[in-house]
């Protein structure tokens, strides 16, 4: 049977008895784990890996995806540190271990300092609470909710955007081929928020450019992208449908992120699916139009009321939200 368009959940890092039992009342068929709480230093070692991948499987779910290492793994790679080299070996290392344990895509963002909030307790619809994001604010020192503003290991100097594409350019020659041998896709994020520096450092990857430039210099059919819906939407003046579309029939789009926002940069606030800046089922047909076959998770939801630190409510809305609308397509299509 040919793989198809499904919907998976995501964003936890714990294979507990109680989240993979979460994912399976959902009715999900797999997960993503997001820097998963497995022992490594320096890198994740086959044994673990297997036994995430089994785990997983004993639930009767298929383990999709690992996202994002510990930054540790790969932060001196980012910022042309003394120990790259070293970091860009373990890294290898992580790739064919992945490969070798039948974990198939390892997905990878390129900000040092990760991802920014200045709020993530904005009330909305309901008064639920989601993050938000006000430029003017964090470049006046607002204290931020995610992110740092500046990394332990960042010197004094601006790092320019063409310093960061020489050092992203360095660290895909040396994994992509790795990637390509093991049978493991290497799967990029946009920046969040999309922002051309913030911290001093330059943001490479906030613009529709950014992914043209990093998909034509490393074309192969192991390099491509974890579109978040979100993260587009929040670009000023983006066709978010267009770079959609015309990234999925390249195939370079390996799965989603989709959730949306409300605004885009300068400032924007998270919402629940459908009250945002994108048609949802205009964004579900474009990927069954252009043959998608991956998987679609949630990401970021807002935490409604007497819900987990997790968001376990907003999660299953947003999860339900999202198998509702691909059952109603997929029965258009008779399917």
């Amino acid at each position: 049977m040919s793989e198809r368009m499904r919907i998976a959940l995501g964003q936890f890092y714990d294979p507990s008895h109680e989240m993979l039992t979460f994912a399976r009342q959902l009715g999900v068929s797999g997960v993503l784990l997001n820097t998963p709480t497995i022992p490594g230093r320096g890198c994740w070692e086959f044994e673990t890996l297997l036994w995430l991948r089994q785990r997983c499987e004993q639930y009767g779910l298929r383990l999709e995806a690992l996202e994002n290492t510990p930054p540790g793994f790969y932060d001196t790679i980012m910022l042309n540190l003394p120990g790259r080299d070293e970091q860009i070996e373990r890294y290898q290392m992580t790739i064919r271990n992945m490969g070798r344990a039948g974990i198939p895509v390892l997905g990878y963002h390129w900000m040092p300092n990760e991802v920014w909030r200045t709020s993530i307790t904005t009330p909305g619809r309901g008064g639920a609470l989601v993050s938000a994001f006000d430029l003017q604010l964090a470049q006046a020192g607002h204290t931020l909710a995610w992110g740092l503003r500046r990394h332990p290991l960042q010197g004094d100097e601006p790092i320019t955007a063409e310093a960061m594409w020489e050092h992203y350019r360095y660290f895909m020659r040396a994994v992509l081929p790795v990637a390509e041998e093991a049978g493991v896709k290497l799967a990029l994020h946009a920046d969040d928020p999309p922002v051309g520096t913030l911290g001093n450092i330059a943001r490479i990857f906030s613009s529709l450019a950014g992914f043209q430039q990093a998909m034509q210099e490393f074309d192969s059919p192991y390099h491509g992208i974890d579109f978040c819906v979100g993260s587009w939407s929040e670009m000023a003046q983006t066709d978010v449908y267009q770079a959609l579309r015309s990234f999925c029939e390249r195939g370079k789009v390996f799965y989603v992120h989709l959730r949306d926002v409300q605004g885009t940069v300068p400032r924007f606030q998270e919402c629940f699916l459908g009250e945002g800046n994108l048609d949802i089922a205009r964004v579900l047909r474009i990927l069954r139009d252009t043959g998608f076959t991956g998987f679609i998770i949630d990401d970021h939801v807002p935490r409604l009321i007497d819900d987990s630190e997790w968001s376990h409510r907003g999660h299953a809305h947003a999860t339900g939200y999202l198998q509702g609308c691909l059952a109603t397509l997929m029965a258009a299509d008779g399917e």
